[in-house]
C-alpha cells in the first residue's frame, strides 16, 4: 500500500495558495494556485494524491479534518440528493464532485493528522504547499499551475 501525506495553504486566506503530496519523504506533487482559500488547496491536495495512486491502495495522511468528513460523511448524502443539502449551497462544490468521484473509484484510506505538532511528513507537507504557493518545486516534479479559483 503507497503511503501520501497532503496539505494546501492560501496566505492570506483568501489568497496565493498551494498544495503538496509527500512520499517518501519528498514531493511527488506540487500546485498552485493565484487566488485560491486553504480549503479548496487541501482539497486539491487530496485530488492530486488520488490521481497518483490511480488505481492501487493508497492511505492518505491529512490534517483536514473537514475533508475526511466531506468524502467519508457528507457527500454520500449530498450525491443523493442531487448535489443539495437541506440548508445553503455545497461550497467549494466543484472540488468536492471531483474529489468525492475519485475516492468513490479508488482503494483509499483517509487519515487524520493533528497539524503543525511536529509529526515530520506533515510539517514537510505543509512546508512544501507553502513553498508551492511562491512557485518553488523540486527536479521531476511538475509545479501544477491550477486556475479553479475562490467558489
Amino acid at each position: 500500500m503507497r503511503t501520501l501525506w497532503t496539505d494546501g495553504s492560501a496566505s492570506p486566506n483568501p489568497g496565493p495558495g498551494g498544495y503538496a503530496v509527500i512520499e517518501d519523504g519528498k514531493p511527488v506533487a506540487l500546485g498552485r494556485d493565484k487566488k485560491t482559500t486553504n480549503i479548496r488547496m487541501e482539497g486539491s491536495a487530496l485530488i492530486a494524491a488520488m490521481d497518483l495512486a490511480k488505481d492501487e491502495d493508497v492511505e492518505i495522511h491529512t490534517d483536514s479534518e473537514f475533508w475526511i468528513n466531506v468524502l467519508t460523511k457528507w457527500a454520500p448524502g449530498w450525491a443523493a440528493h442531487d448535489w443539495r443539502k437541506s440548508k445553503g449551497e455545497i461550497k467549494n462544490l466543484d472540488i468536492v464532485k471531483e474529489a468525492y468521484r475519485k475516492y468513490q473509484k479508488g482503494n483509499t484510506k483517509l487519515v487524520w493528522v493533528r497539524g503543525h505538532v511536529g509529526t515530520e511528513m506533515n510539517e514537510l507537507a505543509d512546508a512544501w504547499a507553502n513553498k508551492a504557493r511562491g512557485g518553488e518545486t523540486v527536479e521531476g516534479v511538475e509545479l501544477v499551475e491550477i486556475e479553479r479559483g475562490v467558489a
